[in-house]
């Protein structure tokens, strides 16, 4: 990752946290984006941008302006912002529906969209986009988050076959992240299973780096070890 300029969306969280400071450790510049409000101070290394609702597309197309206006240009977009509920269809509601595409599938699309260009003229353009193991076989509960996810899928093929041979789209399928929100929410659970933040962090850097130049429109499982 040394001196690539790498975009990583849903950065406060957990997953996105550990992304950026990994791919800082091994020499890139990060510009993260999220949608709370981010008064941390940016620095040479990391341009913080916060604030932004990724599911309006003006909104994810300024960001992306303001960081190419700052930085110069966009090697990597890694796609983590995203969020999670579980609803039965015969219980829920619409809302649900909806809320689920717009922060999983929307938040993605408008980003790389906005990101395309800058990526093309990158000699190693890399997208990176968070799917989902519970989007290829979806359980009770799971149906407006894993149909939201099972988009993020077609999306990373679809833009994969859009770009190829400028700019590669893969996504990583992780299985249970094993974070503290999903250890509150599932305290029964055996974390030991679940895959951990830098694991996860892993792949998703392996497949924005150099070494991976020829894969693309890649449906990654990370399963940690259920």
């Amino acid at each position: 990752m040394q001196k690539k300029i790498v975009v990583i969306t849903g950065a406060a969280g957990a997953l996105g946290r550990v992304v950026a400071d990994r791919a800082l450790n091994e020499g890139a510049t990060v510009a993260v984006i999220d949608h709370g409000r981010n008064d941390a101070p940016s620095t040479p290394q990391r341009l913080q941008i916060g604030g932004v609702d990724l599911s309006a597309a003006p909104q994810a197309s300024k960001a992306i302006d303001d960081i190419v206006a700052q930085l110069g240009r966009i090697d990597v977009l890694i796609n983590i912002a995203g969020a999670f509920k579980f609803e039965t269809i015969a219980d829920g509601n619409d809302e649900s529906w909806e809320t689920m595409h717009r922060l999983n599938l929307l938040t993605a699309l408008n980003t790389s969209r906005a990101a395309i260009p800058h990526l093309v003229k990158s000699n190693a353009g890399r997208i990176v986009n968070i799917g989902a193991l519970g989007a290829l076989e979806a359980g009770s509960g799971m149906g407006p988050y894993a149909a939201s996810k099972a988009g993020v899928h077609k999306l990373t093929e679809s833009l994969a076959a859009e770009l190829k041979g400028r700019v590669t789209v893969n996504a990583v399928l992780p299985s249970t992240i094993d974070t503290l929100a999903n250890r509150r929410d599932m305290p029964n659970a055996d974390f030991a299973k679940w895959v951990t933040p830098d694991e996860l962090a892993s792949v998703i850097l392996f497949l924005a780096s150099d070494a991976a130049s020829a894969i693309t429109g890649a449906l990654v499982p990370v399963r940690g070890r259920v």
